[in-house]
């Protein structure tokens, strides 16, 4: 069992900056593998934003975010985070953390994950 707790949305001005966080809870007989941010804006489908990969810690990025957001986590994977930067309108949306407990190669698939958070709202005003 995992538990995935997102927290650090909110209201931010555009070109401000916030930084999401992700509490991943699990059993010690359970392993994480590659874990994940996505978004779900209003009236949209939910869309990769970030990944990084379990074994060599690759980073990945949907086109939209790359060099203004970047994804981080600690060796243990007890803890995902989500750095953006230079905040759009458009960012806006429900935030979500996933990871899966088996190993995948792809990462930009929301079906490539087992576990996700409950997710974190982010509004960004013009």
């Amino acid at each position: 069992q995992v538990q995935l707790v997102e927290s650090g949305g909110g209201l931010v001005q555009a070109g401000g900056s916030l930084r999401l966080s992700c509490a991943v809870s699990k059993h010690t007989t359970t392993s994480i593998y590659n874990m994940a941010w996505f978004r779900r804006a209003p009236g949209k489908d939910r869309e990769f934003v970030a990944a990084i990969s379990w074994g060599d810690s690759m980073t990945y990025y949907a086109d939209s975010v790359e060099y203004r957001f970047m994804i981080s986590r600690d060796n243990a994977k007890t803890t995902l985070e989500l750095q953006m930067h230079n905040l759009k309108p458009e960012d806006t949306a429900v935030y979500y953390c996933a990871v899966v407990t088996m190993r995948r190669t792809e990462v930009r698939y929301e079906t490539q994950y087992d576990c996700w958070g409950q997710g974190t709202q982010v509004t960004v005003s013009s």
